[in-house]
């Protein structure tokens, strides 16, 4: 496809903001690339006619444009327009007629762009002008790789300041969809990696290991949206195995900590029917930020003050109980072969011998809840050393390898 036939598609709403979408077609257009405008306003009239109507958006989710107007719930057609947004977007990907796409707007307007972006694959430009950009943008960005830029002022009219983050924001897609991906000399198969700073030396030795056998693994840290992206990517069909080594996100699922990747954390490898290896790394540590931050009702608890900014909650004999359940319970639903590695001197760097968070009853909680939980055909390695131990990640890299050579997606993968 040459330049002058790229598509960038503009999501957004055409009652509020039509000059600032007219400004930055003009310039995407001025420099060889076409446009397409999706409106997803609702309540006044679009100011220039776009390519693609709000009813259309209204439509592909189910939707009707008028009783949206009637309604009283600004958040129920928010989410209406974003799921029809997602459809149509998606439907003009398949079609070949999307290359990128840009929204702009403020926290309305991300809400709805940013959900057709999400339905995209990685790797598709995306990029979002708003006036949230700066703030915490999880709810936006998900799993998917969106460009979050701050609009610096209000997607309101335009004048000295908007006309140039408009431009550089035109520029920046155009650059992107034209941007030639630099080939990789050798296309291998993918293993998907958990790690944090507590795991780092067992994931490190064991990706060379695994990557010696002909594999690239991409390691994800597990902070929660880490966990969600290593995930979507399993369920997209990009993985052929997982080192599940960090299940950290877990505990935040359990204790409310600011890295829960969601009470479906470990599902996808299962779902997905790929070989996996779980351990529960790290799940001895629950993740708040300052001192301040944490709740009252773990302020007499073992606090570790990682930095400034992070302060680290020591899980208790049920709370690893319960992670040890919802570790069981992932492994059980995996069609393809799984194993379960369980560090019986310590589940992170602060939790050995000695260290801060060293407390072999909560571990045995954990341990005890997989062991009871699982189905006898799955088997579970229990080894006398930490998990950061390089005989850990020895056996870690040795039994995935092993798994996946039982597996249909190793032949697959190998083909």
């Amino acid at each position: 496809m040459t330049d002058a036939m790229k598509t960038v598609v503009l999501a957004g709403a055409l009652d509020t903001k039509a000059a600032e979408f007219a400004w930055v077609k003009a310039l995407i257009e001025k420099q060889g690339v076409r446009t397409l405008v999706i409106d997803v306003g609702i309540l006044g009239e679009p100011g220039f006619a776009p390519d693609i109507s709000r009813e259309a958006v209204a439509s592909a989710a189910g939707g009707n444009l008028d009783a949206l107007r009637r309604g009283e719930g600004r958040g129920e057609a928010m989410e209406v327009m974003g799921r029809g947004l997602a459809k149509i977007a998606r439907a003009l990907y398949d079609e070949g007629a999307l290359d990128g796409i840009l929204g702009m707007g403020g926290s309305g307007g991300t809400t709805v762009a940013s959900a057709g972006m999400r339905a995209l694959p990685l790797g598709l430009p995306k990029l979002m002008v708003s006036t949230v950009a700066s703030g915490d943008v999880r709810g936006f960005v998900g799993p998917a790789d969106i460009v979050m830029m701050p609009s610096i002022v209000d997607v309101a009219g335009i004048n000295r300041i908007s006309a140039k983050v408009y431009a550089n924001a035109a520029a920046a897609i155009v650059g992107m969809v034209r941007g030639q991906t630099t080939p990789i000399a050798e296309e291998r198969p993918l293993v998907a990696a958990s790690m944090f700073g507590n795991t780092t030396p067992c994931v490190d030795q064991a990706r060379s290991l695994i990557e010696a056998h002909g594999f690239e693994v991409l390691v994800f840290h597990a902070t929660g949206i880490g966990g969600q992206t290593m995930e979507s990517l399993i369920s997209e069909g990009y993985i052929a195995g997982c080192l599940d080594i960090t299940t950290t996100e877990l505990a935040d699922e359990v204790c409310g900590g600011g890295a829960s990747a969601g009470p479906e954390r470990c599902l996808a490898a299962s779902r997905a029917g790929i070989p996996a290896v779980i351990a529960p790394g790290c799940v001895d540590m629950v993740n708040f930020g300052s001192l301040e931050s944490v709740p009252e009702k773990y302020r007499g608890r073992n606090l570790y003050q990682w930095a400034p900014s992070a302060t680290l909650l020591r899980t208790n004999i049920e709370e690893n109980r319960r992670i040890g359940e919802m570790i069981a319970a992932a492994a059980n639903a995996s069609t393809a072969p799984v194993a379960l590695l369980l560090p019986l001197g310590g589940l992170s760097m602060l939790d050995s011998v000695g260290g801060a968070f060293w407390d072999p009853l909560a571990n045995a909680a954990c341990f005890d809840a997989i062991k009871r939980g699982l189905r006898p055909d799955i088997p579970v390695l229990e080894l006398d050393c930490n998990i950061n131990d390089p005989s850990f990640a020895q056996a870690a890299a040795d039994t995935l390898l092993n798994l996946m050579r039982q597996s249909e997606s190793y032949a697959d993968a190998k083909r």
